[in-house]
């Protein structure tokens, strides 16, 4: 194979007792007699560092042809096998490779002191991989697999460079590191108790009563770590995190769960934290007006999921951004999507005034004196519509929400219980040994039509996962099949709570189109519960603001226009948006600038018209 080409067979998907090994009996170097691809016991004999059975595939990428033959990718049934051409500016060795045949990563980001670093890109491209290999609980191996990694080749790799220093001082142990995880909802498997036993032992530099208080999870700090919620978890794990006392904070998604006001709270916090007292912080985020403000520069990573991913040299955030999203990398002359990714340039839609789907009361709800308590005005949901929930976490958003589905019953008001309703939760609770297209076959007998395909499989890319295991899925993957479950019922209304969660900016682009897409296709109603402005700016005819003091009480009233809304749910949080003048991508004005003033002197928070 070219030097600029690698080879990799996902081992999760190939299964050679169900098939022929066509991969190795079509592939033009076997037919000469060579062995190309062959069994990784053949491979391997007694080695015992390999993982896998017996008798799944390896390739030698010495042999192999390259992209350009590609049979064996054509051949193998279950799509376990890339070939892929590496960029040619490529030049360098990769910095970690998990085994042969398997994900390798090219650059690393450079952590600054005293500075935010972002890192966008998308999923299974490494970000992770990047952050662990800083945070020294990964070894670079160089691409050398099975070998024990040599710190002085990963320094010469590196020398001269701002990355130099930096693995200097962390092989030596003189930098101490603190890493927020990405899956926060993971943490009560990993910690068992009361949430102040774990903020307890991160205290390292007398500033957690601080940090708790910023952050707002006082009401929380007393209760067992598996009750709270995942904004509430989120938070809970940055409050941890930057209480330890490090020299360099590497924080993996701070914004998933939370809401518009909590994800303000928390780049304001890094962003203090990083300018008064000199931290280091490095930031892994997708949402893209928490990564504009948050951050002085970034790397950009691309490349194939599962594959191999590249880390590029930081670039100023608004380049950086507008390069990513516009799909073409300037300084490394490289096409790294084939379309742009495109933001409305005017917003709202006019508003819907179909025949009614449903009129629903005044509904009230309480869950007990002193508890949480929520009152909903009477409404309506119009047929063909796509209606926008929007407001603060703990609020009522999803209590509404299920009282809707008729999965909670209301203290006063009645819902239609004619209404047919598909309903994707909040959370996603998946514990099913199930494979995925199995799954969603009992849930439609279109599975696999031609309807179903384009209209849901392909936008939520959901071929390259069909034949994998739902408990082995990651969260954005398990995201994208409850959002395909939920579309594939036959309902009157499809109900999706926080659809955004764990989406990368390309896959929230794409799951955005297809909800809307399904919604104006099919006649379709929906309504979307999300915290992401530029999700519910696409998809929305109208808008349902939920208001008052979270976690205490809730109210709503009927649903208003979208610049109507819009500009009552931002005022609320003394936000303003603005559009970027080259990609129309909706940014967060800086606070206290001349067009944050502008716009709030003249009511409009939701862009200025």
């Amino acid at each position: 194979m070219a030097e600029d080409s690698i080879a990799v067979v996902d081992l999760e998907k190939c299964q050679p007792d169900r098939c022929n090994y066509e991969c190795a009996n079509f592939c033009p170097p076997n037919r000469t007699g060579k062995e190309c691809i062959i069994t990784r016991n053949e491979r391997y004999e007694e080695d015992e560092v390999y993982q896998g059975t017996d008798d799944q595939i390896w390739i030698s990428e010495e042999l192999c042809l390259g992209e350009s033959c590609g049979i064996c990718v054509e051949k193998c049934p279950f799509d376990a096998i890339q070939i892929l051409n590496l960029p040619q500016e490529l030049d360098e060795e990769p910095i970690h490779r998990y085994g042969e045949n398997s994900f390798a990563l090219y650059g690393l980001p450079a952590p600054e002191e005293g500075r935010v670093t972002g890192i966008l890109g998308p999923n299974g491209i490494g970000k992770t991989t990047a952050v662990r290999i800083l945070a020294d609980e990964l070894a670079p191996n160089l691409g050398e697999v099975g070998d024990e990694p040599d710190w002085s080749e990963v320094l010469e790799e590196y020398r001269g460079t701002a990355l130099q220093e930096y693995l200097e001082a962390m092989r030596e142990g003189d930098v101490t590191v603190a890493r927020k995880p990405q899956y926060v909802d993971q943490i009560p498997d990993q910690f068992d108790g009361p949430t102040s036993a774990l903020l307890e032992q991160t205290d390292e530099r007398g500033a957690l009563d601080e940090l708790i208080d910023r952050l707002g999870i006082r009401p929380v700090v007393d209760q067992h770590i598996d009750t709270l919620s995942g904004g509430e978890l989120q938070r809970v794990a940055l409050a941890a995190t930057l209480a330890r006392d490090a020299d360099f904070y590497f924080l993996d998604e701070i914004t998933p769960y939370l809401d518009i006001s909590q994800r303000m709270t928390a780049a304001r916090l890094v962003r203090e934290l990083a300018e008064e007292e000199n931290r280091s912080m490095l930031v892994v985020e997708h949402d893209l007006a928490i990564l504009d403000l948050i951050a002085d520069a970034i790397h950009v990573a691309y490349g194939q999921a599962g594959a191999f991913g590249i880390i590029t040299p930081p670039k100023s955030v608004k380049n950086g951004i507008n390069e990513y999203l516009s799909g073409y990398l300037e300084n490394e002359n490289m096409r790294i999507r084939e379309t742009e990714i495109e933001f409305e340039e005017h917003a709202p839609r006019s508003n819907t005034t179909g025949q009614s789907l449903v009129e629903y009361p005044a509904l009230e709800k309480s869950y007990g004196e002193g508890e949480f308590s929520l009152s909903v005005e009477s409404g309506t949901i119009h047929e063909g519509e796509v209606l926008g929930v929007v407001g603060p976490n703990g609020i009522g958003k999803s209590t509404f929400a299920q009282m809707l589905a008729g999965r909670l019953e209301p203290d006063e008001g009645e819902v239609d219980s004619r209404l047919d309703i598909a309903y994707k939760p909040q959370y996603i609770e998946i514990d099913q040994p199930m494979r995925v297209d199995a799954f969603l076959s009992t849930i439609t007998d279109d599975f696999g039509s031609s309807f179903w395909k384009t209209e849901i499989a392909q936008p939520l890319q959901l071929d390259a996962i069909m034949e994998q295991n739902l408990t082995d899925l990651s969260g954005g993957e398990r995201q994208r099949v409850a959002i395909a479950a939920c579309l594939s019922e036959d309902a009157d209304l499809y109900l999706l709570d926080e659809p955004s969660a764990h989406l990368d900016v390309e896959q929230r682009v794409l799951a955005t189109s297809a909800i809307r897409r399904y919604a104006e296709n099919n006649d379709a109603t929906a309504m979307v519960i999300d915290h992401d402005i530029y999700m519910i700016d696409l998809l929305s005819d109208r808008l349902l603001v939920f208001e008052g003091e979270p976690a205490e009480r809730g109210r709503a009233a009927e649903p208003q226009g979208m610049r109507e809304g819009m500009n009552d749910f931002l005022s609320n949080l003394d936000i303003t948006f603005r559009r970027d003048e080259r990609t129309s991508r909706p940014r967060i004005n800086k606070p206290g600038s001349q067009l944050d003033r502008e716009q709030k002197n003249a009511g409009e928070y939701y862009y200025a018209p």
